[in-house]
């Protein structure tokens, strides 16, 4: 199903992405700061279900209601959802045990396992240059892990289990990945974001035996704050490809480090480790690596990397 193609105007293409990384940064702190008093699987369903006004807000003022709810495969998003909706649970977990700009930097990792699930499910050639990023990119999640898994001497049992969570929820997120650009090739971008967050909110629900609480207004305010404002993250992040190719905006995606520091720092009076930071130069470079190769081959993902991955 294909979509309109908008003029090449970078500027506002790299305002739209910096302004998404930007306002997801502050979703994620929404969360954590929620994930103190509210099980993972109850801010899940408030970050999906809250997020679905906004994108059909967005779907009207683009024209596009119905062409972006129409599918040909609902299997698919079902699919896609719960895998993702499993990867966001993972993530919301984590934020609740790390600090929140090193559940950023192992979040980088997603387009590594991306690339090696590729190789692995679709098929894609997986030659010396990115065998050689990939390869950069896990000594980079290593680096970063390693003090968390008893590296340093030291284990703390709350901290590993969150390095843990985070970690597979990168690896599920590939998955999600790798799903996604296969529904791309009948499906409209919106109709897989509407469909994945209709989905999640739906599987959220199956949490509740497992202890949700009643929220109080503070976290209620969270919650509901956490789903707006990932919607109209979404909405930024998918709006920025309208206006440029996936693989000169990649590398924007980093700035979001800069933005978890300082957030992290005024609302929690958290700091990334120098550990953290290094390894997660070490996942940023190996990134890099494949953005230039596939710049280089021609290689086009733009309507997957719309979509994006499941934000937490």
């Amino acid at each position: 199903m294909p979509e309109t193609n908008s003029p090449h105007q970078p500027g506002k293409a790299i305002a739209f992405k910096l302004s998404a990384m930007a306002v997801f940064s502050v979703m994620a702190a929404m969360v954590k700061a929620a994930t103190t008093e509210i099980p993972a699987g109850e801010v899940v369903f408030f970050r999906a279900f809250f997020s679905i006004p906004v994108i059909l807000g967005w779907l009207i003022l683009r024209g596009e209601l119905t062409r972006g709810l129409v599918t040909r495969n609902i299997r698919g998003h079902f699919l896609r959802s719960l895998i993702g909706a499993v990867s966001m649970g993972l993530s919301f977990g984590g934020l609740s045990l790390l600090p929140l700009p090193e559940v950023t930097a192992i979040g980088y990792a997603t387009p590594i396992f991306t690339l090696i699930l590729s190789a692995l499910i679709l098929g894609e050639r997986f030659r010396m240059i990115r065998l050689s990023a990939v390869g950069i990119g896990l000594v980079g999640v290593v680096v970063m892990l390693w003090p968390r898994l008893g590296g340093a001497g030291s284990l703390e049992e709350g901290a590993t289990l969150g390095a843990i969570l985070v970690l597979t929820s990168t690896f599920t997120g590939a998955m999600a990945q790798i799903q996604i650009r296969q529904l791309v090739q009948t499906e409209h971008t919106a109709a897989v974001v509407f469909y994945f967050m209709s989905f999640t909110s739906i599987l959220a629900l199956f949490t509740i035996p497992f202890g949700w609480v009643m929220p109080s207004g503070e976290m209620l305010a969270l919650l509901i704050g956490a789903g707006l404002v990932g919607g109209v993250g979404q909405a930024l992040m998918t709006t920025s490809y309208r206006y440029a190719q996936a693989s000169m905006l990649a590398p924007f995606d980093y700035t979001s480090m800069i933005f978890a520091i300082i957030l992290g720092y005024l609302w929690f009076s958290e700091l990334p480790a120098l550990v953290t930071l290094a390894g997660a130069a070490l996942v940023v470079l190996g990134n890099v690596v494949v953005i230039l190769r596939e710049r280089q081959l021609g290689i086009e993902r733009r309507r997957a990397r719309s979509v994006g991955d499941p934000k937490g």
